[in-house]
């Protein structure tokens, strides 16, 4: 070969070399082709396809690379339609899906989020790239409110609260909220700064503050965060809960407030309080007029700076005032004067204080008590309530022993539920002592212990003897009554003789006979209603309606069963009578004609012995009271006790 000929023959070859290093832009590299996109969210298997989804035919050949850091890292090989897997760190993680073009990537992570490569061989397509995209929704929203709280006149952005966000891929994003209104950077009013941690399983926690300047009127907003994030689904968010700040500004006005609301009376439990615009309240002190000097002193109240009235009093009725003392800025307020009103009945006094009168005469009641509003009197009967007129005067005209007895005065305020006040008064009618009943029968066992008892009333008060020895015992009712309990051996001297009660004053006497009746067997009477029936009548002690009498041991349960017994045997007798008197008859040994009949009764005596007794339940001095308009009087000696003879 001649020189010329090598010489072009090196310089072409020079000439490609400096092309090839040059990097002739028509000899550049293929650029990387758009890549699939596949989303999954944390813990689910991804589906990477070979090639777009519209792609079909055999694929038996096919490696499947990782793309990290520019290089390109054998993860999973198929040949002739079956799978291996590559030694490392998706492993075991790794399966071909229904084709052999689609790889599967179980239990997605965060870290899975990379570039995976598809070659495929057979048949030899161009290299297909998946992009594989994460998420996870993030936990539900915390938020931690300032406690210490704002203060209002504060230049500098005070922190109002933080927002926490966790476990979120990827990170999610936050806005603020106040009032449902949306917030947004403000310079000098709103800051909001956000700050992110990747966890070790490489999710994201999210930090988010709010910091703004707050005003009066914030006292009561409603502050939270929302976090919005994205799944393969769509888009969504979340919500924390609302929280309020504690927001601090001075008082403009203090006022006072009493409770309860409305009249007020003695004996209520009265609080007085005093409160401001302002927040926090501040130091009060409650001063009240006193009426002497007209100045304001300090009243004593507890730690929460109440004034407790209890129970209240008339004397607490005055104008009251509160002050306060802001210590921040060093500013005192005070309030209008408020009047408190307590609303009072002073004690009752009846005149005269202890009226005495003969029997006949008239007397007149009066009644006096002091209000601060309009009074009502009432005059009532102590023992029975009952209303016997209105108004500070009671005249009573022609009074009868009975009346005598305690009285008792109400002066009421009608305006004010529940206030008034009460007194009593004693109205001795001279007289002798009169007894609760002049006679009574009482129905005992012999060798029993019974109380007796007896009540006697009179001016002066009477004192009671018993014509009997036992234990007495004595109480008063009232300042004109006297009750005497004896208690006392049934024997067969006291059966006979009975007892007897004297009730003696300076006026006279008066005795009250107790009648000993020993309960026996039930008495048998002829039933009119049948020919053979009998009927049985059952004797028991009997007490007067509101008598104080205390008569036990009265026909015990022993003496129950023997009169039963003695019933059920007087019945056997005569039955086996009635049978042999038939027999008789039917042997004809028995007369029966019309001047034959017999009366099988009880004895004439015997129909004459039952008495029924009818005791008056009315007390005497209701008996006094209470006379019908007949004009109809019992005498005194008269006891309200009657009897009633059935023999007739």
């Amino acid at each position: 070969m001649g020189l010329p000929k090598l010489v072009c023959v090196f310089l072409f070859a020079a000439c490609c070399c400096c092309r090839r290093a040059a990097g002739v832009p028509g000899e550049e590299k293929q650029p990387v082709p758009t890549p699939d996109l596949v989303e999954a969210e944390v813990g689910s298997t991804a589906l990477l396809k070979c090639g777009p989804s519209r792609a079909s035919g055999n694929f038996s050949q096919v490696d499947w690379f990782l793309i990290h850091k520019e290089r390109q890292i054998l993860i999973f090989r198929v040949h002739q339609g079956k799978g291996q897997r590559e030694p490392g760190e998706y492993e075991h993680r790794l399966s071909l899906q229904d084709s052999v073009a689609t790889l599967a990537l179980s239990h997605v992570t965060p870290h899975d989020e990379r570039m995976f490569l598809c070659k495929s061989k057979r048949p030899r397509l161009q290299d297909h790239y998946v992009e594989l995209q994460v998420f996870k929704a993030p936990e539900e929203p915390t938020i931690q409110a300032n406690v210490v709280g704002i203060h209002v006149d504060r230049q500098e952005l005070r922190e109002v609260a933080t927002c926490v966000g966790r476990n979120g891929y990827p990170i999610p994003q936050v806005l603020w909220y106040k009032n449902s209104l949306p917030l947004q950077e403000e310079e000098n009013r709103v800051h909001i700064q956000s700050s992110q941690i990747v966890e070790s399983s490489g999710l994201y926690t999210l930090k988010s503050v709010l910091s703004a300047r707050l005003v009066k009127e914030d006292k009561d907003a409603q502050f939270y965060c929302e976090l919005s994030y994205r799944l393969p689904s769509g888009n969504h968010m979340k919500e924390s809960k609302e929280v309020t700040v504690p927001v601090f500004y001075p008082a403009e006005k203090v006022w006072v407030e009493v409770e309860p609301v409305g009249l007020l009376k003695e004996g209520d439990h009265v609080t007085i309080r005093c409160l401001t615009d302002g927040n926090p309240q501040p130091h009060f002190t409650i001063n009240k007029k006193d009426p002497s000097t007209g100045e304001m002193e300090e009243e004593s109240t507890d730690e929460n700076g109440l004034l407790s009235l209890e129970p209240a009093e008339k004397h607490h009725s005055g104008l009251y005032q509160c002050q306060s003392l802001d210590l921040e800025t060093t500013i005192t307020l005070s309030s209008d004067p408020l009047e408190l009103l307590v609303n009072y009945v002073s004690d009752v006094q009846v005149n005269p204080t202890a009226p005495e009168v003969q029997e006949g005469e008239s007397l007149t009641l009066t009644c006096e008590a002091e209000s601060n509003q309009d009074l009502e009197f009432e005059w009532l009967r102590d023992k029975t309530g009952q209303l016997l007129g209105k108004g500070p005067v009671l005249q009573l005209n022609n009074v009868r022993r009975e009346a005598g007895g305690r009285y008792l005065c109400m002066a009421s305020v009608p305006r004010v539920p529940g206030l008034n006040r009460t007194q009593l008064v004693s109205v001795g009618i001279f007289g002798s002592p009169w007894m609760a009943l002049k006679e009574r029968k009482v129905w005992v066992q012999e060798n029993a212990v019974l109380n007796l008892s007896c009540e006697a009333s009179g001016h002066p008060q009477p004192t009671i003897s018993w014509n009997v020895n036992g234990s007495a015992t004595e109480w008063n009712p009232d300042p004109q009554t006297v009750v005497s309990t004896l208690n006392v051996l049934v024997t067969p001297e006291l059966l006979e003789t009975g007892a007897e009660c004297t009730a003696s004053n300076s006026l006279g006497s008066n005795t009250t006979t107790i009648v000993l009746k020993l309960v026996t067997l039930t008495t048998l009477i002829p039933d009119s209603s049948q020919t053979t029936g009998l009927s049985t009548l059952t004797v028991s002690p009997h007490t007067r309606a509101n008598s104080t009498s205390t008569e036990k041991k009265l026909p015990q349960p022993e003496s129950k069963g023997v009169v039963i017994v003695a019933v059920i045997v007087c019945t056997l007798v005569l039955a086996v009578l009635g049978a042999a008197l038939y027999f008789f008859y039917k042997k004809g040994k028995l007369p029966c004609g019309r001047s034959g009949k017999q009366e099988i009764t009880l004895p004439p005596t015997r129909k004459s012995e039952f008495v029924v007794e009818v005791k008056s339940d009315k007390l005497p001095e209701e008996m006094a009271l209470l006379q019908g308009s007949n004009g109809d009087k019992r005498a005194p000696g008269d006891q309200g006790e009657k009897y009633i003879d059935l023999r007739h």
